[in-house]
């Protein structure tokens, strides 16, 4: 007698093989029989008509603290996701906290209605309190190049000295140690920006020596800063001089190389027939999301901190420089009308809306727009910045998953707040719809 078996139907078990019309009997919290089940069960579920799988992963997730304030988030095990990848672009939120680590993890929660608050400082206490936690799905987490830097360098900007390397470099192999399933930056923003390939190489090489993945969130998408190729070639040349797997994190083409899908997924394959393992991930939308700290905001601007930022953006000549910097990169994104507030607390009433609406109703430019917004508060940002074509040439290579880049929420309580990027709601059936249902340029079993 089995507890539970699903009947009738199309099952497909995630090994690439042909679905078939099957059952599923399931006893506890176990499968333990898969095909034509003809013993009884306490309980029946018909899915006739229905497909029946193994749960997904979501590879880039930032649900790193959310199921703390509510186990029961949501968001993405209605999507089918059973397992979450966290600690990604270079921020573990959680861990380690010292020095000026806590402040990235202070400025998120507090997007949320919540006292919630760590009672841990090191990687080890974060992965007890997850393995004592009661979320609704799996979780497995990075330790991020970010997080460390900051704990042992803050927001300077320059090289560390070999001390502080070697105590970065033991934050990250206590982080691996403890079970973190991999490393990963994000050279895009500060404090990564500030750092050097020779620094990366040598905290990645600890988790090319454990089997570990390495995951980036690139210096550039696009041409705002180094460019995306030169972006590109940095992570292969991580993987190339330490093993280590590497995992483009949201790959994506924005601003002036739009359009250009092929090329990077061509550096890509050669990488691969070169023997080294690079893979990437994809986020099924044409907008992206992330604070402004990591996007908007020039990063020479954010040495020190982002109280050292709105500081200096008291000088009027280091404002209009920052001015000018914004200007170029809401250029390249194609204006002001693509990029929207997605959580503000300070004031609920931007939240929606886009910057034009905004600098329209406040009667500044749109840089400075933003600026005044940074000055009260890191907001998260939804930006437009690639093209369908593109997006969906990436997704339907072989060596690209398909990720969120959002978090776990619900629809009621204090994940509920702002409004979020919709991925963290409907990526995969969004990536369903489109690509296998629409376009049809996947296979089902794929």
């Amino acid at each position: 007698m089995h507890d539970l078996i699903i009947r009738n139907g199309l099952v497909i078990d995630g090994t690439g093989a042909s679905g078939y019309k099957g059952d599923i009997a399931i006893n506890g919290d176990r499968i333990t029989a898969i095909g034509q089940v003809e013993t009884e069960a306490v309980d029946y579920i018909d899915a006739s008509g229905l497909i029946v799988s193994p749960g997904f992963i979501d590879l880039h997730s930032h649900s790193d603290f959310q199921f703390f304030i509510d186990p029961t988030a949501d968001s993405k095990i209605r999507q089918g996701v059973t397992l979450e990848l966290v600690g990604n672009c270079g921020q573990s939120f959680c861990a380690p906290l010292s020095g000026l680590s806590r402040g990235p993890l202070d400025t998120r929660a507090f997007w949320y209605p919540t006292e919630w608050k760590p009672d841990w400082t090191d990687f080890p206490g974060y992965m007890d309190a997850l393995e004592t936690n009661e979320s609704s799905l799996n979780i497995a987490t990075q330790v991020g190049h970010g997080t460390v830097r900051l704990s042992v360098l803050g927001m300077d900007m320059r090289t560390p000295v070999q001390e502080e390397l070697k105590r970065m470099k033991f934050l990250v192999e206590e982080a691996l140690d403890a079970g973190a399933f991999g490393f990963s930056t994000g050279l895009s923003m500060a404090p990564g920006c500030f750092s050097l390939t020779e620094e990366v190489i040598e905290l990645a090489d600890a988790a090319a020596h454990r089997n570990r993945l390495y995951s980036t969130h690139m210096r550039d998408s696009g041409s705002a800063t180094t460019g995306l190729f030169v972006a590109m070639h940095e992570a292969i040349e991580i993987g190339r001089r330490t093993g280590v797997d590497v995992q483009m994190s949201h790959l994506k083409c924005n601003g002036y190389v739009r359009g250009r899908s092929d090329e990077i997924l061509e550096m890509i394959d050669r990488s691969r027939k070169e023997g080294l393992n690079i893979a990437a991930d994809l986020s099924p939308y044409i907008a992206a999301s992330g604070p402004m700290r990591g996007n908007q905001i020039p990063r020479w601007v954010q040495e020190g901190g982002r109280e050292k930022a709105v500081e200096r953006l008291n000088d009027a000549d280091i404002r209009a420089e920052t001015r000018a910097d914004i200007d170029i990169t809401t250029a390249l994104l194609g204006g002001p009308d693509r990029i929207t507030i997605a959580n503000f607390p300070p004031d609920l009433s931007y939240e929606g809306k886009s910057l034009e609406e905004i600098s329209s109703k406040i009667g500044a430019q749109p840089s400075e727009t933003l600026i005044r917004i940074y000055e009260q508060f890191d907001a998260q940002l939804i930006l437009f910045g690639m093209a369908e074509p593109d997006v969906m040439a990436i997704a339907a290579a072989d060596f690209v998953a398909v990720a969120s880049d959002g978090v776990s929420l619900r629809s009621e309580g204090p994940l509920s707040v702002g409004l979020p990027h919709p991925r963290s709601y409907g990526t995969f059936p969004r990536f369903f719809a489109t690509m296998v249902r629409g376009d049809q340029n996947m296979k089902l079993e794929e």
